[in-house]
């Protein structure tokens, strides 16, 4: 751990103190048997495929570097699984659930480890409002258009799943990943059988290997399309996060983080690959740049027919439903976790007593949650809007946590931990860092296109997220002259 300035002057810790003491009663901590598909689902459904499908991989193609779109996921994957040897390896030497919050501040301090933590909070939180938004237009287009039935404003959609996750959130994980699989399983299933249908069929002109010839591979934009392929795999630290919940989380958690990396690479570059084949590539650019999502719909109209687009669009709502629930419970983590450590106040550190859930940190995220949609309506927000506006900017800030992230593994094993491989402690974050440090220079001078082209908002939100981690890092200094016992429990260091 990175040593912090004034730790030779704090007061001993509370195992150090006289044995007269009274013992404080042990607090109730999170417990669980999710297993590496349980927390696999998780992160896919964070990740929501269908959405992938339908909004992302034709924006890779169209604004992006083109035909070379599959291969921009599995280069991206590779990364990710770069990444994942030192996140796993120091998950093992972590017995934190903070993931991000934890390992940053674990590696580069609990200053910097708080900033971090109100980061990712933000980010996440932001992410859960923008699906919202998002899966309130989803269903009420559902209702209306495939169904039939009557044209109700998106956010009374909105208001019932946040009600629905809110109980889903209540309850013992296990229930919410059980949903998970299920959806997951269904939306893995349509996207494979759309791949299958292609590749049967020969597609529009033939299978071919265009998209993984060089030349395609860095033509266009590849800046974006390296931008928009790092998003696309954000959400898998939720594997580290559920790591209170996790069987055996030693042996789970890696293998979690990297099926889940794997699947998402090798599921994203096929039907990616399946989709530019399916339109063709003289037309694909073109269509894909028109028209994003009109153009994956109807490559799926014409390989799948007309019940296998209704499905489709079934799907894709409850696809945002489980991304829905995926960041619930992720963002409740993140508040269950600082309350723990008491940035946050201990109320909300309460775990039920027979469910074993974070119970008043899920209550807690709905009301934000719920806050949130009351201001969306009063000031007229748009869903489409906050869609791209907090999504887009949430993944940014996801960039900048990978980032500090690799460089705290570097610093968390230098000159210690010696068993750990040198590939694990220094090549591997290495090599990270420099890749994701590419992907968040390029995130900072786009950020107007990741969240729908507003220069002006853009950077208002970077100044934001800057803003939130320097305010954690002045909480984190204060603290260590007013509260050094709250200091020292940042990051869950002396619990």
């Amino acid at each position: 751990m990175a040593p912090d300035l004034a730790s030779s002057q704090l007061p001993a810790p509370p195992s150090e103190m006289t044995s007269a003491q009274p013992a404080a009663p042990q607090e109730r901590r999170l417990s669980g048997h999710m297993g590496v598909f349980d927390i696999v689902f998780s992160v896919l459904a964070f990740n929501a495929p269908l959405s992938v499908f339908v909004g992302f991989i034709t924006v890779i193609v169209g604004f992006g570097n083109g035909l070379g779109a599959p291969a921009i996921y599995l280069g991206v994957g590779v990364l990710m699984l770069v990444f994942a040897a030192g996140f796993s390896a120091m998950s093992k030497h972590l017995p934190n659930p903070g993931a991000f919050y934890a390992y940053i501040t674990a590696g580069l301090g609990r200053p910097l480890g708080l900033g971090s933590a109100f980061v990712a909070l933000a980010s996440y939180l932001f992410i859960l409002i923008g699906g919202y938004a998002f899966g309130g237009i989803s269903w009420a287009a559902l209702v209306h258009d495939v169904f039939g039935g009557p044209e109700l404003p998106w956010y009374l959609y909105t208001g019932i799943a946040m009600l629905a996750v809110s109980v889903l959130g209540y309850f013992r994980i296990e229930l919410s990943a059980k949903i998970l699989t299920i959806f997951m399983c269904c939306e893995i299933i349509i996207m494979i059988a759309y791949d299958t249908v292609v590749f049967f069929r020969g597609g529009a002109d033939g299978i071919n290997v265009e998209s993984f010839q060089p030349h395609n591979i860095v033509s266009g934009s590849i800046g974006m399309a390296v931008l928009f392929g790092v998003v696309c795999f954000a959400g898998f630290e939720a594997t580290a996060i559920f790591r209170e919940e996790a069987r055996d989380p030693e042996r789970t958690i890696p293998r979690a983080t990297y099926l889940a990396i794997a699947v998402i690479a090798v599921l994203y570059a096929i039907t990616s690959w399946a989709m530019i084949l399916g339109i063709g590539a003289h037309d694909v650019v073109a269509q894909s740049a028109a028209d994003p999502t009109g153009t994956a719909l109807a490559t799926a109209t014409v390989y799948l027919g007309k019940v296998g687009v209704d499905i489709v669009t079934v799907l894709l709502c409850t696809s945002i439903f489980a991304a829905n629930i995926a960041t619930h419970n992720v963002s409740t983590r993140y508040l269950y976790s600082l309350s723990v450590d008491r940035i946050f106040p201990k109320f909300l550190s309460a775990v039920h007593k027979t469910e074993v859930s974070p119970h008043r940190a899920s209550i807690t995220t709905t009301v934000i949650s719920f806050v949130s949609l009351l201001a969306c309506i009063v000031f007229k927000g748009q869903g489409t809007t906050l869609y791209a506006v907090l999504v887009g900017i949430g993944g940014y800030a996801l960039i900048m946590l990978l980032l500090l992230t690799s460089a705290s593994v570097v610093a968390y094993f230098r000159g210690k931990h010696s068993e750990v491989s040198i590939w694990k402690s220094l090549v591997a974050p290495v090599i990270a860092c420099i890749g994701l440090l590419v992907a968040f220079v390029l995130a900072t001078k786009n950020v107007d296109v990741m969240i729908g082209g507003n220069e002006d908002l853009a950077n208002l939100l970077v100044v934001l997220f800057f803003g939130l981690l320097i305010l954690g890092i002045v909480v984190a200094l204060i603290l260590r002259r007013r509260r050094p016992e709250v200091y020292r429990r940042i990051g869950r260091q002396d619990v």
